[in-house]
């Protein structure tokens, strides 16, 4: 039988909000229903959303189903009723369009491809601290949307594995230019090499300009795990496993490594001092998110709500059209700190 969890109201106007786990004994997310058939999401959010916050203060992962959410201004009015303050996807790392205002599509990797779980910007001095799925229409088959709890993987690592990357912190390293990945203008949105350099001071990124001013190479060291005020709870949040190169395809790795040396692979990561990370580390990484994940196999109208700090999430392979948009909300590093 699911656990279901009732959030008192505030007011006797508000209605009271019922979560159940999506799977039996699944620790997430909860899943919100609407209270009667035909209910406006957004007016019904907008009375909610207290309640709401509370409950993803207590869950960290909401997935509202059943509100047949039919269109990308549907999903933005959600947005607005529960006063999200959106983000622009700034210092990108995967390719995607803007779809309307900051409102963007899923990363646009190839439908057989797996994008590995991972927190939102980790790799970056700012990273939002909600993150907004909507399904405007499910794959014919796979492209479910895993997820897993970032406490449970920073427990679930081996504790040898956990000490070198907490002790050295995680280097990402980046190559734009060399016409593999994205160019630096797709990455900082912007053709004005001003803007770049100083994005990357206010932002702690090393960076260097060669091949004429054509190639950009940038440097910059992030935590591998952050704690959160005041429960002190560590949480393993970092992207190394999916920057370096072990992500790779083989025969792609065996391509890339014969061209480019180490320091000038389009994307890699390394310790923060500068030292390889072991391929087998980052395997264990691998297996920790493998062994905790829950997919979200999605349906039509789907809004799958995340706290970023607590939850990574990934991209199953799909065959068929699949849709799926993303918004951003919020900053996540105040109540957070390096572990």
């Amino acid at each position: 039988m699911k656990e279901t969890t009732t959030v008192p109201s505030d007011s006797p106007t508000e209605p009271a909000l019922t979560g159940a786990a999506l799977q039996p004994n699944g620790p997430a997310p909860a899943v919100i229903s609407p209270p009667t058939p035909g209910t406006d999401i957004a007016a019904w959010a907008r009375d909610s959303r207290e309640s709401i916050d509370r409950l993803v203060d207590r869950h960290k992962a909401l997935l509202f189903r059943g509100f047949a959410v039919e269109s990308v201004g549907g999903f933005q009015e959600f947005l607005a009723a529960l006063g999200t303050d959106l983000l622009e996807y700034s210092e990108r790392s995967t390719p995607r369009s803007t779809v309307d205002g900051k409102v963007y599509t899923s990363t646009e990797y190839e439908s057989s491809a797996e994008i590995p779980m991972h927190n939102e910007n980790s790799y970056s001095a700012k990273w939002p601290r909600r993150i907004l799925f909507c399904c405007l229409l499910p794959a014919q088959k796979g492209g479910a949307t895993p997820i897993a709890d970032s406490r449970a993987v920073f427990d679930e690592i081996d504790e040898d594995v956990r000490k070198r990357f907490l002790h050295k912190q995680v280097m990402y390293v980046r190559n734009f230019g060399l016409g593999v990945d994205l160019s630096w203008q797709d990455a900082f949105q912007t053709q004005d090499r001003e803007r770049v350099e100083a994005y990357c001071r206010s932002s702690d990124i090393d960076f260097e300009w060669f091949s004429n001013g054509k190639c950009l190479r940038t440097r910059q060291v992030r935590p591998a795990a952050i704690s959160y005020d005041p429960t002190g709870e560590r949480i393993w949040f970092n992207q190394a496993h999916l920057f370096h190169v072990s992500s790779l395809e083989a025969t792609i790795r065996r391509s890339l490594t014969a061209v480019f040396p180490q320091e000038s692979l389009p994307r890699n990561a390394c310790y923060g001092d500068g030292t390889p990370i072991e391929d087998e580390a980052l395997d264990e990484v691998r297996r920790a998110y493998l062994r905790l994940r829950t997919p979200i196999d999605w349906e039509q109208g789907d809004i799958l709500l995340l706290d970023n700090v607590f939850f990574a999430h990934g991209r199953l392979p799909f065959s068929g059209d699949r849709r799926v948009v993303v918004a951003m909300d919020g900053d996540g590093r105040p109540g957070t700190s390096p572990l």
